[in-house]
């Protein structure tokens, strides 16, 4: 995994009960140049078939990540809704959720610690499987192809209408395992010409990939209650994230 500094793992903290399908979640605290974090853990009943890391939207974690987490545990996943802000972020409102992106874009070095030490936090958990898929939605999305040019060590990465760019310096050479991204064409963020050049970058640098586009999905079309929801294009994503977690573990 990426080389960072500073990372401190405090441990698990409260218990929090789920459904009998489910097993068990719990909240994880680790800390990165003194800046607390949170993670949301959700277990699966038995031996897990592998653990997949959930980057939240641009404003942090909160119930569609926490519900995504769970939905993977009752897959037998260990699913994880990690946190890039921090635990104090204030998260109130737009001119919030650019501070905090506008941050991480800004000191990529940043951006990669913080997704590296909620991955070595996790990885410090009994019995949680070492293989990881690392995932996202919109700025979790971008935070997932960070990842995977920072060469990370995954077993996949998946962008749900993430933002697309390759910053100025960086490429895919050092990407590890397959890429999928899943995208709608109406996306107004990163648009199609925005994807086929990902897609020639991948290729470029050897790596698998896949993409799968939603004809007329606009960006955040997982997130229910926005106005760019789209149950069928979110439906066949998730569908598409089950096929992909079921190749690479």
């Amino acid at each position: 995994m990426h080389k960072m500094k500073s990372i401190m793992v405090a441990g698990a903290g409260a218990v929090l009960a789920l459904s009998a399908q489910s097993g068990f979640a719990e909240t994880l605290e680790y800390s990165v140049d003194d800046v607390v974090f949170e993670a949301y853990v959700a277990r699966p009943d038995g031996t897990p078939r592998g653990t997949v890391l959930i980057v939240h939207d641009w404003d942090g974690v909160n119930e569609h990540e926490i519900a995504r987490a769970d939905a993977l545990a009752q897959s037998g996943y260990v699913g994880v809704a990690v946190d890039l802000f921090g635990r104090d972020a204030v998260l109130d409102g737009m001119d919030d959720y650019r501070r905090e992106t506008g941050a991480l874009y800004a000191d990529r070095d940043m951006f990669r610690a913080r997704i590296d030490a909620a991955a070595q936090a996790v990885a410090g958990l009994d019995d949680v499987p070492a293989q990881m898929v690392i995932t996202g939605y919109c700025f979790g999305g971008a935070a997932a192809l960070e990842a995977a040019r920072a060469g990370m060590d995954m077993a996949g990465f998946v962008s749900f209408h993430g933002g697309l760019d390759t910053p100025q310096g960086q490429d895919y050479t050092a990407t590890p395992a397959p890429v999928l991204v899943l995208h709608g064409s109406a996306d107004p963020v990163s648009g199609m010409s925005d994807l086929a050049r990902l897609m020639d970058e991948l290729h470029g640098a050897g790596v698998m990939h896949e993409a799968q586009i939603f004809g007329g999905a606009r960006h955040s079309f997982t997130v229910e209650g926005s106005n760019d929801w789209d149950a069928d294009a979110n439906d066949k994503a998730h569908a598409a994230l089950d096929r992909f977690l079921d190749q690479v573990f």
